[in-house]
């Protein structure tokens, strides 16, 4: 678990691969403006918490209150890509927990998983090979826009395959994650939002993984989300410019 910093709490929902280390740069950057804490979601290695298969989805609401009633009961919430969905049913069910919703390059309610991606949900220890030798190339145009210099877009992927490398994903529980959510409506959830919300996105195009537009939806079913850009990034804009990106959300906890 990641707790550090000072300011007003936020509690930090991690990606589909569900390991809190992935966005140890940004939660660094978040911690100078924010009390900040993330974990690892139930079934990860190192979780401290199970997945219970009788509760579903409900096991990463209840491992949440957990998590909220270490930080002291009431918090921002921000959810990165898949953990979006966590925060926004968890902020629609609990609002009087939640003082602020941020959804980084979150899937949208509706959204239907690529050709590609379907494939590796369907075999993901199969897959899971082929992901991995092929993401560099998936993301090369998001590391060319946010590091003009190859050097650093070398020592970028060498840092941050190290961080990967130490807190590895579980393909099959990250191929789990998405098939429920394929059954889960979560478009009354986005109605019944109370807290401010902030939509954060990068450029339309570079966002390989999740397009732009999809997460903009969430703009039109949040009433009166408010929406910021990290520029010159896509999916990653959270690693690749995490001063910016923890600018964006505290600035927006701070003010909500």
């Amino acid at each position: 678990m990641f707790a550090t910093g000072s300011g007003p709490p936020l509690i930090v929902v991690p990606g589909i691969q569900g390991r809190w280390e992935w966005v140890r740069p940004a939660l660094d950057h978040l911690a100078l403006g924010c009390r900040t804490i993330s974990y690892s979601l139930c079934g990860d290695f190192g979780a401290g918490a199970r997945y219970d298969r009788t509760k579903g989805f409900e096991s990463y609401l209840e491992q949440l209150d957990r998590i909220f009633d270490r930080a002291g009961g009431r918090a921002a919430l921000l959810g990165i890509s898949y953990g979006g969905f966590i925060a926004l049913r968890y902020a629609a069910t609990r609002p009087d927990r939640v003082s602020a919703l941020i959804l980084s390059s979150s899937p949208s309610p509706g959204w239907i998983p690529t050709a590609m991606q379907r494939t590796y949900i369907n075999h993901p220890w199969i897959g899971a090979p082929g992901f991995i030798v092929t993401s560099p190339m998936r993301l090369w145009p998001e590391l060319r826009a946010a590091f003009p210099s190859p050097v650093r877009r070398l020592a970028f992927l060498a840092r941050h395959g190290l961080r990967v490398a130490a807190a590895p994903m579980n393909p099959g529980l990250m191929g789990s994650r998405i098939r429920e959510q394929q059954t889960i409506d979560f478009r009354p959830d986005c109605a019944r939002i109370q807290a401010p919300a902030l939509i954060i996105t990068g450029d339309p195009g570079l966002d390989r993984i999740v397009p732009v537009e999809n997460t903009l939806r969430y703009l039109e079913m949040i009433p009166g989300a408010r929406h910021a850009r990290v520029p010159r990034t896509g999916h990653l804009g959270l690693v690749t410019r995490p001063e910016v990106f923890a600018d964006a959300v505290c600035g927006f906890v701070g003010g909500a």
